[in-house]
């Protein structure tokens, strides 16, 4: 992706939902998007899936495998949308139909990216069940979402986007909406199936210990840009981009007292229709000078580590022991048993 740009037109005021977007991802990686609400994670993630709405005007550059997805016409990414790139949202329960049998809504999936009659989707739909570990796949393909838990919902949800055999699975925000056990059974699965299929993941999150937990590339946006992307553990080790370092500084940790405040980043992200002149993050940042009235550039400061900041060498490094995934987080080593009995 290349200073990929998204504005909408409301009220009469141009909305800068992504602002000048780049990063890469490699087959089989996984890359983390991370930021607060109203960044443009999701918007940018729309933008691959061909789901944005006709008042979107978007530029810039989105290459899969030498193919240019930016202005590409509605029927052909219709084609492209689950046979090669395919999205995981935040609600397993606004994704299914609550008036069609799972099996149904699998079925009508696979026949959308196959040549496959309805017995042999059936049969696949089955596979895939079991592929997710849905328990008891034969009696859930005749169930109802209400039948399922939200951890089985989620589950059918990623089934029907592996329905189409995708090379890039899109998780936005995809564990957010679970219970911390079933948000671990979910992350696992992802992997095992990003390892079974060979399959490249963006992991769309607020959640920075998730991203550094499983993610091997992460990029940190901010209204719209990135302001910082590097190597999981280089990044949360050596960061360089204040509103990284904020967004570090605001995660519990253990060892402060329970009557203790939580850090918080002060202020409020910026209004995509009125973006401050200069660095985004100015109004918010404790190190900002005159200098920041001019907006700094994206650049590999490092090797493999780019960020967005006049004052990145004076950012203090995260203390390592501190630092999210320094060490085995529960949802990536705990032994956790899933919902039909395997951990």
């Amino acid at each position: 992706m290349r200073d990929l740009r998204v504005t909408f037109t409301r009220g009469g005021r141009r909305v800068h939902a992504v602002n000048g977007l780049s990063y890469d991802l490699s087959e089989g990686e996984i890359l983390a998007i991370i930021g607060e609400s109203g960044s443009g994670k999701t918007v940018g993630a729309r933008t691959l899936m061909g789901l944005l709405p006709p008042s979107a005007q978007v530029s810039g550059s989105a290459m899969f495998d030498g193919t240019e997805l930016v202005g590409m016409p509605e029927p052909t990414i219709r084609h492209w949308r689950g046979s090669e790139i395919a999205m995981v949202f935040q609600d397993p329960t606004r994704s299914l139909n609550p008036t069609m049998k799972i099996g149904t809504q699998i079925t009508e999936a696979i026949r959308q990216h196959s040549d496959l009659d309805r017995a042999a989707a059936r049969d696949r739909a089955v596979e895939l069940l079991k592929l997710v570990h849905l328990p008891a796949a034969e009696r859930r393909f005749h169930e109802y979402p209400h039948q399922l838990s939200g951890g089985m919902r989620q589950r059918v949800v990623i089934a029907i986007a592996l329905a189409g055999e995708p090379r890039l699975l899109i998780a936005d925000e995809a564990t957010s909406a679970l219970d911390v056990t079933t948000q671990a059974q979910i992350m696992s699965l992802l992997l095992e199936l990003q390892e079974r299929l060979g399959m490249a993941i963006i992991l769309i999150s607020h959640d920075l210990g998730l991203a550094a937990s499983y993610a091997q590339n992460v990029v940190v946006m901010y209204a719209g840009r990135a302001v910082e992307y590097a190597p999981a553990r280089q990044l949360f080790r050596d960061v360089r981009m204040p509103y990284t370092r904020a967004l570090l500084g605001a995660i519990p940790q253990l060892e402060r007292p329970s009557h203790g405040q939580l850090p918080v980043i002060s202020g409020q992200p910026p209004d995509p229709a009125a973006l401050p002149e200069g660095c985004p993050f100015r109004p918010r940042c404790d190190i900002s000078t005159d200098k920041c009235a001019e907006a700094p550039p994206f650049l590999e400061h490092m090797p493999g580590h780019w960020w967005a900041c006049w004052h990145g060498e004076a950012v203090h490094p995260v203390d390592p022991a501190a630092a999210p995934g320094a060490s085995a987080s529960p949802a990536a080593s705990a032994g956790v048993a899933g919902e039909d009995g395997r951990s």
